[in-house]
Order: C-alpha cells, then structure tokens, then sequence
C-alpha cells in the first residue's frame, strides 16, 4: 500500500473509531445519571463480551458461507486443539484485571492532578513497548506526536476532575499510589502491545484470536457481576434496569470493541490510543452541547493540541528515518 493511501486509512480508522468510542462515552453517560432504575453496570461489561461473541461467530459463519461445521471445526482446531495459544490470549485479560485494581488504588491514593498527569504517561508508554516489544520504528516528528498528545489529553482530562474528584492527596500514601499507578501505566500498555504481537505474529485469523479473546472476557466479566452485584442480580434480575438507550450502548461498546481489534491488526496500538484521545475530545463536545457542561481555556487549548498531535503523527517520515535498521533487522516503520 502506497504511503498516501496508508495514511488516508489510519486517518479513517482513527476517524470511525473516534466516533464510536466518543458516541459510547456519551450515551453511556447519559444513561448513568439519567433519573429512574439504574442497571448494573457490571451486567453490560458481561452483556458486551457476549455481544462481541456473537457478532464475531457471525463474521466467521459468513467468511465459511454459513458452514457450522466448518466453523466448528475451525474453533476446536484453534481453541481444543491449542490450548497454548488459548493461554497466551489470557494474558491481555490478566493484565488488565491488574491495571484496573492498580488505577483503583491510585485513585484513592493520589490527588486528582498527580492522577490524571501520571496516567496519561499510558501514551508514551505504549509507543516505547511497541518499539521494544515489535521493533516498531517512529520518526522524530511521531515521538514529538505522542508527547504532545499526552499533553492535550492532560489538559482536556483536567477540565472537570469528574474522573477523580473522589480522591484526596492529604489522606492517602502518595508513594503507595504512584507505585500502582505506574504499574497501571505499564499494564495499559503491555497488554495491548501484546495482543497487537499475537495478531500479527501468527497465521491464525483476527477472527479466531477474538473468539480466543472474548471466551476470556466473557469470562472475566462474568466473574466481575459475581463479586460485585451478585445479590442485587438475584433479586432483581440480570437486566435490570435495561432500556433500549442502554441495549444501544451494549451495541455501541461491542461494535467498537470489534473495530479496536481491526485498528490493531491493520494499524497498530498507537493509532489506538490517539483514537481514544480523540473520542476523549468529541465526547466533551457532545457533552457541552447536549447536557450543559461548562469548559474553560484548558479544554480549547488541549483539544487543539490532540488535533495538531494526530496530523503530526501522520505526516511522512524524512529519507533519513526511512533507513532500513542495520544487521538485518526486523524494524516496522509506521
């Protein structure tokens, strides 16, 4: 693929996964403080992974022209048959049980503002392991990117505090909460350059990595409605609380959970995490247009460096950091 056409279709990716996640942010949102019965949100997180099984044995029906055998006999080669390979795809879903109980921790440990500069450290993070972890080659003009959009989403994040506004510097041990928090910035970003590696560095189908995926989350999830809301779902049900504004929002993160993994396996981790930074962006819009919140320069200022940042990522590199890495190696240039 010509240079020009790579760019203009990391541009779309970023576009379409940008609208998906900020349209998922919002609605979600809405439906959370929204007055009357509020569902469980451990319940969607389950519902989602389903919905993603689902639609993603559609796909694989549709690819075999509607054969379940041949569907069947694809997914116990792959599952049944290697199990070492079902293992490797729990490791993503290990990590980022351990990055959100290491983010939990900071939060009750940090002040809002440590909090939010140290966890966008997830940006840099991810380019770095991408290039040590998939010999991935970034030009001078994308690190300056990367960093400019930690920068940006910094400043958009710090309009409200909503996220953490529950924390307290004062109460909590500051070097407990920067130690987790600085694991959850290297989980964040370990698991999804390693799932980025397991696409990439087999012959096995996008497809069948996510049925591998999902049989995890669907898992893991299912674990999280147990420890969590376990009685209240007894007593009321599993879909409680569920209107079709909140079937809509199980579509919207099952559809964008499958996009993620397409913008992973054509693209990489880092044109994902500008994809979040810019949903991050557009959900704020919506969010001033549509349920009256109030923003002040920070935001105006850290939208226009998101933007600047995801232009200057796609620029082209110079002939210099075009040169092939020396003694044969594997370099990916993005």
């Amino acid at each position: 693929m010509a240079e020009g056409a790579s760019v203009i279709f990391k541009l779309y990716c970023l576009a379409v996964l940008t609208v998906m996640a900020a349209s998922y942010t919002v609605l979600m949102r809405y439906t959370r403080t929204v007055e009357g019965v509020r569902y469980y949100s451990t319940t969607t997180v389950f519902v989602t992974e389903c919905a993603k099984m689902f639609f993603t044995l559609c796909i694989l029906l549709k690819e075999h022209k509607g054969s379940i055998r041949k569907v069947s006999q694809e997914l116990k080669g792959n599952i049944i048959g290697k199990p070492t390979e079902m293992l490797k795809m729990s490791v993503p879903s290990i990590v980022y049980a351990i990055q959100n109980n290491m983010t939990f921790i900071g939060l009750s440990n940090l002040d809002a503002a440590t909090y939010q500069v140290t966890y966008q450290m997830k940006i840099p993070c991810t380019a770095l392991l991408s290039v040590m972890m998939l010999g991935r080659s970034l030009g001078g003009m994308q690190w300056i990117a990367v960093f400019v959009l930690t920068g940006g989403v910094i400043l958009v994040q710090g309009i409200g505090g909503e996220a953490v506004s529950h924390t307290s510097g004062t109460d909590g041990n500051y070097v407990v909460g920067l130690t987790a928090l600085t694991i959850a910035v290297f989980c964040s970003g370990f698991a999804g350059v390693y799932f980025e590696k397991l696409l990439k560095g087999s012959d096995t189908s996008l497809w069948v990595r996510n049925v591998q995926m999902y049989s995890w989350g669907m898992l893991s999830a299912f674990m999280g409605v147990v420890m969590h809301d376990w009685q209240n779902v007894r007593e009321n049900g599993f879909l409680y609380g569920y209107t079709p504004l909140v079937w809509l929002v199980v579509l919207l993160g099952s559809g964008g959970g499958i996009y993620t993994s397409i913008v992973v396996k054509y693209t990489d981790n880092i044109m994902k995490g500008f994809a979040a930074a810019a949903a991050i962006v557009l959900s704020t819009i919506a969010s001033i247009m549509f349920m009256g919140l109030v923003v002040g320069w920070m935001f105006v200022l850290g939208a226009s460096l998101v933007i600047a940042a995801i232009f200057m990522y796609g620029l082209p590199k110079t002939n210099t950091e075009r040169l092939p890495t020396k003694k044969g190696g594997t370099t990916q240039n993005v």
